[in-house]
């Protein structure tokens, strides 16, 4: 996988800051709470709520500071990632990644699969009762100030990922 599956999203080794008298200076060793965690699992539907689990355990053994607000939205978008890739990728991928990777002052989580469709945000359409997975997440991810895509690997499959800040956007 390609940049180890972080995509251009934020990282915890942000060399583009400005430097200035208004900036803080940069740190020379990460947050103890920073890091990239990856676990895999099948693409069945149990996977759903032990990849939700497997990060809200891993964002509290860790100690990140994240406002329980954003913790809901990022649990929410984790368990819309691994239905969508149970759902439409697990005929041609029957294995899915799940990737955590904490900064200072985001947290961003993807799903990783093997099948070479890349999906789109659908529109709302009130006369279906599913298909709005990648439409909830966008929604969530702008919300909350943060940014989500999805990218394929160099393996022909894909990653779908968001990244939304520790601390909730101010409204």
């Amino acid at each position: 996988m390609d940049d180890q599956g972080r995509g251009p999203g934020p990282r915890p080794e942000d060399e583009d800051r400005p430097t200035g008298a208004d900036t803080v200076p940069p740190r020379s060793a990460p947050l103890p709470y920073e890091g990239v965690w990856r676990f895999t699992a099948p693409a069945v539907d149990a996977s759903v709520p032990q990849a939700r689990h497997a990060v809200r355990d891993l964002l509290l053994r860790q100690g990140v500071p994240v406002a329980a607000d954003v913790v809901q939205g990022l649990l929410l978008i984790v368990s819309e990632l691994v239905t969508n890739a149970v759902r439409h990728a697990a005929l041609l991928s029957p294995m899915l990644a799940v990737e955590v990777a904490v900064g200072a002052e985001w947290v961003r989580v993807s799903v990783e699969d093997n099948h070479p469709y890349r999906p789109t945000a659908l529109e709302a359409d009130h006369g279906r009762t599913g298909g709005r997975g990648l439409l909830l997440v966008r929604e969530i991810t702008r919300e909350s100030n943060g940014m989500c895509d999805v990218e394929h690997t160099a393996s022909g499959g894909k990653v779908i990922w968001a990244a939304l800040p520790l601390k909730p956007a101010r409204v």
